[in-house]
Order: C-alpha cells, then structure tokens, then sequence
C-alpha cells in the first residue's frame, strides 16, 4: 500500500461525514474497552468475596458472628454476604416480634433474600446493555460511513471525463475504512458481552442456590427455636 493509500491519509482525506462517523466509532471503542476491563475486575472481585464468605459459611461458624461480620463489613461485602445478612436480618426482627409460626419465619427470609438478589444482580450487570449497544449498532454506524462516503467518492466522479481505477480507489477505500472501524468496534464488545452473560448467569445461579440452602437451614432453627448456629 502507498502512502496515499495508507489508514492515517484515508482518514484525513475522508469526507466531514465519514470522519464524523470514525471518531464517534473510535470513542464508542475506546468506552466499550474501558467497559470491558471494569467488568472483568468486578466480576473478577465478586467471585473472590463470594468464595471467602461461602467457605467461611460452611467451616460451621456461628449465624449470629457471620451475621454481626457482615453488618459490619456490609459496604465491603459480597453479593452472597449481603444476602446472608438481609436473610438473617429479616429472620431475628421477626424472632423479636415473637413471631414463632414456621412459614411466617420463613416467608419474610425468603422474601427478604430475593429482594437483595435482585439488587445485587442490579449491579452486577452494569454496563452489560452498553456493551450489546456497542457490538449491535456499531457495525451500522460503520456501514452508514462507508455508504455516504461512496456515494461522496462518486459524486467527485461526476465531474471527471476520464475514470479510472486510480480515481475510483482511494473514495472507496476511505469508506471502507469506516467499516473496519465498526467491526473493530463491534467484535471485541460482543466476545466481552457473551462472555459476561455467561459468568453473570453463573454467579446468579450460584446465588440463588445458596437461598435455597440458607433457607433449610434457618428452617431447621425455627423447630431447634434458635437460630444460633448450624
């Protein structure tokens, strides 16, 4: 390729629009990466509190020291710890209130522990929906470039007596740049998308089934009529 050919020349030589098109794709890359890595450290870090509190859980601590751990750690806390605490929150108020009817006990825990599941899951799939944005529209917008650039290059034709390949080349290829940038923009956020979606359907199942085991065992402390330990 010569130098008039080369990516730095047929993007300063590209029509206003199509320059437009590849800066706004140029930035959409530049968020999409920087969503890509911000995701991937916090799911990253969601993983490893999950799995500090849930061998912590099962090494048959008591409910109450996790529980007082977790109230006072809540802001540093994992998914998995704050739905520990919203369950075992919920569960001694309604001990307090006297409360001993067994679906009762049970009905507020659950419910307390899939509210916190739904903010939490919240928050885990921020950005999730950008990254979709990116690797849907951005092909789009590259091609609406690359159309509008080819139609600018054969505009400059019109007024031309002779066209040759050198003449028509370097339109093209500037509008086609445009495209590449989209796809270069699109692929990486697609990769990232389905692999978070994948990870964050893990990280929910995970979630739910720790519930589910909490639940039996707080089932269990309501006929023991403490909820003590485990």
């Amino acid at each position: 390729m010569n130098q008039d050919l080369s990516i730095i020349q047929l993007v300063l030589h590209a029509s206003v629009v199509v320059q437009a098109v590849m800066l706004l794709l140029i930035t959409v890359s530049i968020a999409s990466w920087a969503a890509i890595f911000r995701k991937l450290f916090s799911l990253g870090k969601v993983k490893q509190l999950n799995d500090n509190f849930e061998r912590e859980f099962w090494s048959g601590s008591n409910l109450n020291d996790l529980f007082a751990a977790a109230t006072q750690n809540a802001r540093t806390a994992g998914p998995m710890e704050r739905i520990f605490a919203s369950g075992m929150r919920e569960y001694q108020k309604l001990r307090e209130r006297r409360i001993t009817d067994a679906s009762t006990l049970m009905d507020g825990a659950r419910r307390a522990m899939r509210a916190s599941f739904q903010r939490e899951m919240d928050v885990v799939e921020t950005h999730l929906s950008f990254l979709a944005s990116v690797g849907s529209v951005s092909p789009y917008v590259g091609l609406f470039g690359t159309v509008w650039g080819i139609m600018h290059a054969f505009t400059g034709l019109a007024a031309l007596t002779q066209v040759t390949l050198a003449s028509v080349a370097p339109g093209i290829a500037e509008a086609l740049v445009a495209t590449a940038i989209g796809l270069f923009a699109a692929i990486p956020a697609v990769v990232a998308y389905n692999r978070f979606a994948r990870d964050i359907d893990r990280t929910a199942i995970r979630l739910e089934t720790f519930i589910e085991e909490f639940s039996n065992i707080l089932q269990r402390n309501v006929g023991a009529q403490t909820p003590s330990g485990h």
